[in-house]
């Protein structure tokens, strides 16, 4: 906001970037069930109908920030200094997937987002071809690379989803025993891993921990391959 002698304080005029950063920040504090256009044109301090100017609905505004965090996560790893020749590749890779990682925990509406847009973001198109990119440094053919983007699948932006989500968090030791005669693998499974993390999906795992077990897997089966 800009100040004027005469006429007091003027707000800075809308603009795509604008509408498009006040719906991540509300998407960010809010989540996205509180992103609707009335609500971020009043953040803005606009009318709704001005916002149409420059976001044609919900739609392009949710394909827009989607672009923005897209733009956030290569700035990140476009900062990183990584060798990906030869072997290096994975370490490099594995560097870039992490980092992506990060932005997105600030952002945790974004997976939902990235996961639903019909249109390819520019900026999503961009990091995966900088991925590729590392993996022809370490000797990949395009038909293995292919293949790796396909396997890695969302886990090559940083997130993956969650085999089961119970919500509130993790069952009572009192429902598990009550499972132990209808599932006895599942319930012996929960009942040796569950731990307290309330940060966690799940509430008995270390979200982290199995997002890197899972990409290391990936990563050393893709790195056998290009052994080959």
């Amino acid at each position: 906001m800009v100040a004027d002698a005469e006429a007091g304080p003027v707000r800075a005029p809308l603009s795509r970037d604008r509408v498009l950063r006040a719906a991540v920040r509300m998407a960010d504090d809010a989540g996205l069930g509180a992103l609707t256009m009335r609500r971020l044109a009043e953040v803005l301090g606009a009318e709704a109908m001005s916002l149409y100017y420059h976001v044609a609905n919900k739609d392009e505004v949710l394909d827009g920030i989607a672009d923005v965090v897209a733009r956030e996560i290569n700035e990140a790893v476009d900062a990183l200094e990584l060798r990906s020749d030869g072997a290096r590749w994975k370490d490099a890779v594995r560097c870039r997937i992490l980092t992506a990682r990060q932005v997105l925990l600030r952002h945790p509406w974004a997976p939902s987002v990235l996961e639903t847009r019909a249109a390819m973001s520019p900026e999503i198109l961009r990091y995966h071809d900088r991925l590729l990119g590392l993996m022809r440094d370490g000797g990949f053919s395009y038909d293995l690379g292919h293949h790796a983007l396909h396997a890695l699948g969302s886990r090559a932006l940083g997130f993956s989803q969650e085999l089961f989500d119970p919500g509130d968090g993790a069952a009572a030791p009192e429902e598990l025993a009550g499972l132990a005669e209808q599932l006895p693998h599942l319930a012996g499974m929960l009942a040796e891993v569950a731990h307290d993390d309330p940060g966690s999906t799940l509430g008995w795992c270390d979200d982290q921990a199995e997002f890197e077990f899972g990409l290391d897997l990936v990563l050393d089966g893709l790195d056998r391959l290009r052994d080959r």
